[in-house]
């Protein structure tokens, strides 16, 4: 009896499973209007500069590549509601700014890096220079740092024998209204660094820079241990928020 070969093989077998087309998640489009908004703010910051554009606005910009597929506005507006301008949002700590609904990981580094960004440029404009040629870039880099921290904050700039920064250093930090500061490890520093001359630098988070008792007290420490050692105590600023003291000019040294 022939047998019909056919009819007792098994269908052939595929070499490979057929694979299981892959989902491919494509982003959602951004809104017409949103990206028109991004465009027009962008054009105008870029025609205008800072100038053109508002505190909250300024922040949109920053935002707008840490949430790039949503309206950032809401966002802005809570930040600036919350800390009150564009500085303090700025100072606010990770954890701070985390508080904020809409605030994520992202939107903190982003801010972060931007602030760090601001303070190593203001302080490269002041490092190796002359003080008294580079006041003004003294006093921004001290406004850049420390006008907008919700905590006192003691910095010293190092001066060498011609009145050159040649370091800046934070020397403590405290509570709202104080700091504690010691007038022997000021000048030990000092010593170590081989400066002859520095100044002292401190905010006050109210925004007010009218010195306290306290400051000029500690001012006075400071200054007669220099004297001591034959360091020179140039001056003792006071940074607020929109104006700081001068102890040399205000008559307290």
């Amino acid at each position: 009896m022939s047998r019909n070969p056919s009819s007792f093989a098994e269908a052939p077998l595929p070499l490979f499973a057929a694979a299981t087309p892959a989902v491919v998640s494509v982003p959602p489009k951004l809104p017409s209007y949103i990206k028109d908004h991004r465009k027009r703010l962008r054009s105008r910051f870029m025609e205008g500069g800072a100038d053109a554009v508002p505190d909250y606005e300024m922040l949109e910009l920053l935002l707008f590549r840490s949430i790039p597929r949503q309206d950032v506005k809401p966002v802005a507006r809570r930040l600036i509601d919350h800390f009150g301008d564009l500085g303090r949002v700025m100072a606010a700590s990770p954890a701070q700014l985390a508080e904020v609904d809409g605030v994520g990981e992202a939107v903190v580094q982003d801010l972060k890096i931007v602030e760090a960004t601001a303070h190593r440029i203001a302080r490269a404009k002041m490092l190796r220079r002359h003080v008294v040629s580079s006041w003004d870039a003294v006093l921004d880099y001290c406004h850049t740092t420390m006008a907008h921290r919700d905590t006192e904050q003691f910095r010293i700039l190092f001066l060498d024998r011609k009145n050159t920064v040649i370091a800046d250093e934070e020397q403590a930090r405290g509570t709202v209204d104080h700091v504690p500061v010691y007038p022997r490890e000021v000048v030990k520093r000092a010593l170590a660094l081989n400066a002859s001359a520095l100044i002292l630098v401190h905010n006050h988070p109210s925004g007010d820079p009218t010195p306290s008792d306290s400051d000029i007290a500690m001012t006075a420490q400071i200054n007669d241990a220099c004297t001591a050692l034959g360091l020179v105590l140039h001056d003792h600023l006071i940074i607020g928020k929109s104006a700081e003291l001068s102890f040399r000019s205000a008559g307290y040294l």
